[in-house]
C-alpha cells in the first residue's frame, strides 16, 4: 500500500520573520529561506512549513492578513515565494503555508467596507451600547469587542486589528475556497490552519462562564465548522500530488481532535496534548494511548512560535537538564507513529529569551496585557547562523534583527555546532536521518514494554525506545544492538534525562 508522504513526515516550522534576512532589513524574508533551503534538506526534513508572509500591518506578526494573495514587500514578491517553492522541490522538500481564516486583518478591503457600513455581514458586528454586547474576552487579553464610530461593536478573538470573519456569510466560504486554488496552483503541497477550530461561533453569543479550548464552548468547536473542511478536502483531492491540511485544534479530549481528522476532512490536527505534558513517564503514556486510540494519523510536536521553548520548559535548577530532557523527548517523540513537527531552532538547542527589554517587544499578548504576561517574543528571536557577527548571520553586515539576540546564540550557532559531534544540530541530524531509514518499515502501532519506574519503554516491530524520566539510572532492557542516544548509556544502565533506540533481540 502507497503511505501518503504526509503520514511519518518531519515538518519543520519558519517563522517567517525570524528565520534569515537576505534584504538587510533586520526581518527575515522569502529570498533568506531560499538561502537556507540546502541547510534544511541537510538536516533531514521532509517539509516546511511557513508562517504567514502575506500583505499585512503586523498588528500580529502576519496573522493579520489584508491580502490573502500576495506576498507583502517586508517579505519579498509573489516571484519569490514561486522561485522558493521550486528549490525546495529541487531538494526533495515539500512546502505547506499557513492560512488564516477566522480572521482578516483591519486593514483588509472587506473590513474597511464595513468601517464605512457596507457588507458588515462578512464580519460580526452587534449592537451593544455603552457596553459590549457579550462577556467574551480576547485571548490576548482584554474584551474581544471594539467599538466603531457608529456605535456597533465587532469581535475580535485576537488583537483589535483582527476581526473574526462571519463563517454563516456565503461570501465568506468562497473567498477562502479561491484563496486555497491560488496557492495550490502556485504549487504549495498544503495548508496549516490556524485557529482551525474557530470560524464559527454559536449562534447569539451568549456569555461564556470559562471561554477556554473546551470541548463545549459557544466561542471554540462548533459543529458547523467541519463543512467547512469537506469542502476544502475536495479541493485538496482535486488537485494532484497528496495536496494536504493540518489544523491548528486546541481541545480538551482527543476524542473532539479526532472529529477533525477524517477521510473527508482535514488530514491531520495539531497534538497539543504531547507539548503540554509534564516530564513524566504516566503523563506522556496517557497521551500516547488516548492519541493512538482515537486519531488516525497522529501528529507529535513540542515547541512552536506560540509557546515557550521545550528546552526551557524542561529545564530544573540543575545546569544541562533542560537541553537534555529536550534531546530525550525528540528521540521519543521521533519513535512514535505519525508525524513530527519542529520548530526552527530546537535543533540548536535554542532556549527561550525571557530578558527582552519592554521596548523591544512586540507580541500584542504583551502590548494588550499592558506588560503583565511576557507574550511570545522569547519563543520568536532571530536564529543565529554564525558565531560572531552583529546578527550572528542573521542578517547581512553590521544589522542588527528585529529582537535583540542573547551573547548565548553565538556558542548555539549553526557555525558553531556543524561538525561537532557532540552537538545538538549533529544529534539532530543524526536522528532525522536514523528515523528516515527506519521509520516506513515499523508497524503504525505501539506496545508497550513492563518499564522501571520513572521509566518508559515501548516497542514498534524491531524497534525499542526507551525513556527514563526518573532520578536514577534504571535497567535497558534485552537488546541486540544499540541504534541512537539521546546521551551516553551507562552499561546496562539508562541514565535519568536520557532516551534510547535499540535493536530487539
Amino acid at each position: 500500500m502507497d503511505i501518503p508522504w504526509w503520514r511519518d513526515a518531519i515538518v519543520y516550522e519558519i517563522y517567517v520573520r525570524s528565520f534569515s534576512d537576505a534584504s538587510g532589513d533586520g526581518v527575515g524574508d522569502l529570498p533568506g529561506i531560499r538561502e537556507r533551503l540546502p541547510y534544511l534538506r541537510d538536516l533531514g526534513v521532509d517539509a516546511i512549513w511557513l508562517t504567514p508572509f502575506y500583505t499585512s500591518p503586523m498588528a500580529d506578526g502576519g496573522y493579520d492578513v489584508a491580502d490573502y494573495r500576495d506576498v507583502d514587500p517586508l517579505f519579498g514578491t509573489l516571484g519569490d515565494f514561486e522561485s522558493l517553492v521550486s528549490d525546495a522541490h529541487e531538494l526533495g522538500l515539500r512546502v505547506v503555508v499557513d492560512i488564516v481564516p477566522n480572521h482578516s486583518s483591519d486593514r483588509h478591503q472587506w473590513f474597511q467596507q464595513a468601517l464605512r457600513g457596507e457588507r458588515r455581514e462578512r464580519y460580526l458586528f452587534r449592537e451593544g451600547g455603552a457596553l459590549p454586547p457579550n462577556n467574551w474576552q480576547s485571548t490576548f487579553s482584554g474584551p474581544a469587542w471594539t467599538r466603531v464610530a457608529d456605535g456597533q461593536w465587532y469581535l475580535h478573538l485576537f488583537a483589535p486589528g483582527q476581526p473574526d470573519f462571519n463563517w454563516r456569510d456565503p461570501e465568506v466560504h468562497a473567498e477562502f475556497l479561491d484563496v486555497l486554488r491560488f496557492w495550490l496552483d502556485r504549487g504549495v503541497d498544503g495548508f496549516r490552519i490556524d485557529v482551525a477550530m474557530g470560524l464559527y461561533k454559536a449562534e447569539g453569543l451568549p456569555d461564556v462562564e470559562d471561554q477556554s479550548f473546551t470541548s463545549v464552548s459557544p466561542v471554540w468547536g462548533q459543529p458547523e465548522v467541519h463543512e467547512v473542511y469537506r469542502q476544502w478536502r475536495k479541493v485538496l483531492d482535486s488537485y494532484p500530488g497528496e495536496r494536504m491540511a493540518v489544523g491548528e485544534v486546541w481541545t480538551d479530549k482527543a476524542e473532539d481532535l479526532a472529529q477533525y481528522v477524517r477521510p473527508d476532512e482535514l488530514h491531520q490536527s495539531f497534538n497539543f496534548a504531547w507539548l503540554q505534558a509534564p516530564w513524566s513517564p504516566t503523563a506522556f503514556k496517557k497521551v500516547i494511548d488516548e492519541t493512538m486510540a482515537t486519531v488516525p494519523f497522529a501528529t507529535w510536536v513540542l515547541s512552536n512560535h506560540d509557546v515557550v521553548r521545550h528546552r526551557t520548559r524542561y529545564d530544573t535548577e540543575d545546569p544541562g537538564t533542560g537541553l537534555n530532557r529536550a534531546k530525550a523527548a525528540l528521540l521519543t517523540m521521533l519513535a512514535l507513529p505519525g508525524s513530527a513537527y519542529l520548530y526552527q531552532g530546537e535543533e540548536l538547542g535554542l532556549p527561550e529569551v525571557k530578558n527582552l527589554p519592554p521596548e523591544a517587544r512586540q507580541d500584542p499578548v504583551f502590548i494588550q496585557s499592558e506588560g503583565k504576561l511576557p507574550g511570545r517574543d522569547g519563543c520568536r528571536v532571530p536564529m543565529p547562523w554564525t558565531a560572531r557577527g552583529a546578527s550572528y548571520g542573521f542578517s547581512p553586515g553590521d544589522v542588527k534583527p528585529w529582537l535583540p539576540q542573547p551573547e548565548v546564540f553565538g556558542e548555539l550557532s549553526a557555525e558553531a555546532q556543524t561538525g561537532q559531534s557532540s552537538s545538538t544540530l549533529e544529534f539532530y541530524r543524526q536522528a532525522l536521518t536514523t528515523r528516515r531509514d527506519l521509520i516506513r518499515s515499523l508497524p503504525y502501532t505501539v506496545e508497550w514494554l513492563d518499564s522501571p519506574e520513572g521509566a518508559l519503554f515501548f516497542t514498534r516491530g524491531p524497534l525499542t525506545c526507551v525513556l527514563n524520566c526518573g532520578l536514577e539510572p534504571v535497567p535497558l532492557p534485552p537488546y541486540e544492538s544499540l541504534i541512537l542516544s539521546s546521551g551516553p548509556l551507562d552499561g546496562g544502565l539508562l541514565p535519568p534525562d536520557t532516551a534510547a533506540w535499540l535493536h530487539r533481540p
